[in-house]
């Protein structure tokens, strides 16, 4: 048995070493990215053990007085903790849902469109709002939602002969206008990423379709979208992984930090961020992102495991 054993295991490494050599080049290619991920990934977890410690800049991360899970109480305790999880989850799955079919609907628009130089103009003023930092989103949504010169305001004053808003104290408007502010600066991202790889399919597909008599609708859902199914797959799967983390930015500066938007802009980390504000807690916030981290670690997982079991059902068929 041990013979057989040890043939098995020097035929396994023949292959592998016979595969290293094949795609050798390949993967020098991906050694620096190999080595920032390590480097910006890996080795500050080291740190996570501030979650349990009641850090002192005096005594260092190490020197600091150890207090298990003392820190997790902060976040679990507080009267905002469900608030403020229900917000970063219910945002999240919105944004995950709308921005999909949204982003596909404007692929398979640019998918459709044959003259190059529009068609490349429309990826441009796609992609235009998600290089703008959220900084500028937030004073260009100031511009259109301020009380006294605000363009929605004067609109509906001249149009519908309507009282002026106060948006920045009606926290009921906010959910509508941040799944808006977010559709409107990442949609464009996800859109090019599935227009080129509806650029990978053989036209041979839709040429054969045509001949049969599928029209543009049956071409798209017959044949586009089976086909970029792993490209979708993949990009919702990194979606659903970081579903406890939110949009700093669309959830801080884009209310400005109004007090009266707080119960509905809140999330986890604006949450964690105004608390060291106040606090200056590094234990707490350490603990508050060691929790995000795990909840979204458990999610991916999840959600890899359906998908799995989805194809595999699929495959039966």
């Amino acid at each position: 048995m041990q013979p057989l054993y040890a043939a098995i295991t020097r035929k396994k490494n023949r292959v592998w070493l016979k595969k290293l050599n094949k795609f050798k080049w390949l993967l020098l290619m991906t050694l620096p990215g190999i080595l920032y991920l390590f480097i910006n990934n890996y080795i500050p977890m080291y740190g996570l053990i501030l979650a349990f410690k009641n850090f002192n800049f005096a005594k260092g991360m190490w020197g600091s007085d150890w207090v298990g899970m003392d820190n997790f109480k902060f976040l679990f305790n507080s009267p905002d903790a469900y608030i403020i999880t229900r917000n970063t989850i219910l945002y999240n799955v919105v944004f995950i849902v709308l921005n999909l079919i949204l982003a596909l609907l404007a692929a398979l628009f640019i998918n459709e469109i044959k003259d190059k130089v529009i068609s490349r103009f429309y990826q441009s003023t796609f992609l235009l709002p998600h290089i703008i930092s959220m900084v500028v989103v937030a004073y260009l949504v100031y511009s259109f939602l301020n009380m006294e010169n605000g363009l929605i305001n004067r609109l509906m004053g001249k149009w519908l002969h309507k009282e002026a808003i106060s948006w920045y104290s009606e926290a009921a408007y906010w959910p509508y206008i941040l799944v808006i502010v977010n559709a409107w600066k990442h949609v464009g991202y996800l859109s090019i990423i599935y227009f080129a790889a509806m650029l990978g399919i053989d036209k041979e597909y839709y040429e054969a379709a045509t001949i049969d008599g599928a029209n543009k609708w049956k071409q798209m859902t017959r044949i586009t979208i089976p086909l970029i199914t792993p490209i979708i797959t993949t990009m919702t799967l990194l979606a659903v992984s970081g579903i406890l983390r939110s949009d700093f930015g669309l959830f801080y500066q884009v209310p400005m930090n109004t007090g009266a938007l707080i119960p509905t802009t809140n999330t986890i980390d604006t949450f964690v961020y105004r608390a060291m504000g106040q606090l200056g807690d590094i234990g707490m916030s350490s603990a508050a992102g060691l929790y995000q981290s795990f909840i979204c670690f458990i999610l991916i997982l999840a959600a890899n495991y359906a998908v799995r079991r989805v194809n595999k059902q699929e495959a039966l068929f």
